[in-house]
């Protein structure tokens, strides 16, 4: 049965309010917003852009002002080209963020973040948590985790972290589109749960999208700004509590990040509303759209009562 959330809609579709904004240190950044409310931020993971979250834009939009950028390195933002430890590394991508947000008049807002980014939510929440109403975040790393990455069958899971750091990875994945489409094939395939999610038309987009110049190569920042030898590359953002209230809903077949290492998670996240989303794997937000736009509701929800000045 189809989603009423399902979308027959590809990324340069007009409707989905296209725009360009400054990120930051003259970076170009590519984001859609629609809709009117209270402001909402979607941040998108890896392999993806903005169009990880096609099925949650539109239904959103009805109760909130839905602003979903793609990071530095994605979709149409621009690939700035250097050291990745400078220009990718997650203090970086979190300011273009902001960036954004004070271009766009934003002041305080509600994040929502899958897998890189539901990293960079908690590195907003961390540095201006005066501004980060509420979190909603999707199969996200913790402080909890701790080792479990190092373990031999995490390791077999997490090889593309070595894989992307390595400075010559990006020429053989993107060597042309049908290594590309392999190479994310291979993601779709095995990190999704509910297999009839991946819809043909959605996913050449998406390939599309990553078979672009210097894409592949771009989006591999990410993992050589934060890559060290046997540790998760995330872990440096994800020390210390965060008390802002947080809902979080985990992918029940998700085999990157098991359920299993959903344990401890209430000691990153002391004010959290929990569950897990069954059927669903790793992509949260276009495996259970639905669910996504409920969980990202109810930290709407939280965020308005939690003001002393409910509007």
């Amino acid at each position: 049965m189809r989603s009423r959330f399902s979308l027959d809609r590809r990324p340069e579709d007009q409707e989905w309010g296209h725009a360009h904004g400054p990120g930051a240190g003259g970076v170009r950044l590519h984001y859609v917003r629609r809709g009117r409310g209270e402001p909402v931020v979607l941040l998108h993971g890896w392999p993806g852009f903005w169009y990880d979250w096609r099925h949650v834009v539109i239904p959103l939009a009805e109760e909130a002002d839905v602003i979903a950028p793609d990071f530095r390195g994605f979709g149409d933002s621009d690939k700035p080209e250097g050291d990745p430890k400078t220009l990718y590394a997650p203090d970086h991508l979190a300011a273009d963020v902001l960036s954004l947000l004070d271009h766009l008049g934003i002041e305080s807002f509600v994040v929502a973040g899958h897998d890189t980014g539901a990293v960079i939510a908690q590195v907003l929440a961390r540095q201006v948590p005066e501004r980060v109403r509420a979190l909603a975040l999707f199969n996200t790393p913790h402080a909890a985790i701790a080792d479990k990455p190092k373990q031999p069958a995490a390791q077999r899971e997490s090889w593309y972290h070595h894989f992307h750091a390595l400075p010559w990875s990006h020429e053989l994945v993107g060597y042309n589109r049908d290594t590309t489409e392999l190479y994310l094939r291979h993601f779709y395939d095995h990190w999704v749960g509910n297999k009839e999610s991946v819809r043909p038309k959605e996913f050449e987009a998406i390939v599309d999208t990553f078979a672009r110049p210097d894409a592949i190569r771009a989006s591999f920042g990410w993992y050589r700004a934060t890559y060290e030898e046997e540790s998760d590359p995330s872990a440096r953002a994800l020390e210390g509590p965060i008390s802002i209230p947080t809902v979080v809903r985990w992918g029940e077949l998700d085999p990157v990040k098991p359920a299993s290492w959903a344990e401890g998670i209430e000691q990153t996240f002391p004010n959290l509303n929990f569950r897990f989303v069954p059927g669903a794997g790793h992509f949260v937000p276009f495996e259970a759209p639905e669910e996504t736009v409920a969980a990202i509701s109810t930290g709407l929800s939280i965020a308005h009562w939690a003001s002393p000045y409910p509007t």
